[in-house]
């Protein structure tokens, strides 16, 4: 059963996108597989070889009307689950998440899973979002289709994943770097690219242009999220009372 916009109506006990989700699952039994997230967001992995097809079907089909991408961004996940957060020294070796301390790391990523590409789509006809994500099985040169055809706002999504990430779309129609200039090397956002950069640029009036010279500043690097021990809260220097 479908209301009258064409939405899967939920089954007893199930939720709108709950229903989403079955239905999706049913639809692409071997092309696509839920990934765990947040209850009330559905994600789905699928192979690069099937993104053209699965992104067309997204689109057309009468029961999904993706018709919109609302964005798409790279992944780089070289030290996923085992970097740790710098507490007393900058780094500028990158990093990724904070992880548990004492706790085994996780093993160094596979081949062919360090880079993924994620898109997230919206139905504005039946009011439904998803998000999928395909990872590029070469991590020597990541590339994937490109989906420009299927939707043209990932255009400079796509650009803008390759500037930062490296990430290559085959058949883009205009490949180029987006927020960096022509001239930059390297992709600001790769986990080995250093935080602080590698090159920096100045006007030399001497030559009347800008030029391009090694990075003369000391990574001061910020870390978000870490508590270090601060002498003005121990006990022994407050009047603090201890607890009865």
């Amino acid at each position: 059963m479908s209301d009258p916009n064409g939405i899967a109506a939920p089954a007893a006990g199930e939720s709108r996108i709950g229903a989403l989700a079955a239905l999706i699952e049913r639809s692409f039994p071997d092309q696509l597989v839920p990934v765990p997230g947040h209850p009330e967001e559905l994600t789905f992995e699928v192979g690069g070889a099937q993104l053209l097809t699965v992104a067309r079907a997204l689109r057309d089909g009468p029961e999904f009307k993706f018709e919109m991408c609302m964005d798409v961004c790279g992944v780089d996940y070289l030290e996923f689950g085992r970097a740790d957060w710098k507490t007393q020294d900058a780094t500028s070796s990158g990093f990724s998440r904070g992880v548990a301390r004492g706790v085994v790391p996780a093993a160094p990523v596979a081949a062919g899973r360090r880079f993924a590409v994620v898109y997230h789509l919206l139905s504005v006809t039946l009011n439904q979002r998803l998000r999928l994500k395909a990872y590029c099985p070469d991590d020597a040169q990541p590339m994937l289709d490109s989906v420009a055809g299927v939707w043209a706002s990932a255009d400079w999504f796509e650009r803008e994943a390759f500037d930062l990430f490296g990430i290559f779309f085959r058949g883009h129609p205009d490949l180029r770097r987006l927020l960096t200039d022509y001239g930059f090397i390297g992709h600001p956002f790769r986990k080995d690219f250093p935080l602080s950069g590698n090159v920096e640029v100045r006007y030399d009036p001497e030559k009347g242009r800008v030029v391009y010279q090694p990075v003369s500043i000391e990574p001061r690097i910020g870390v978000p999220k870490v508590i270090r021990h601060d002498n003005r809260y121990d006990p022994a220097l407050t009047n603090a009372k201890p607890n009865a």
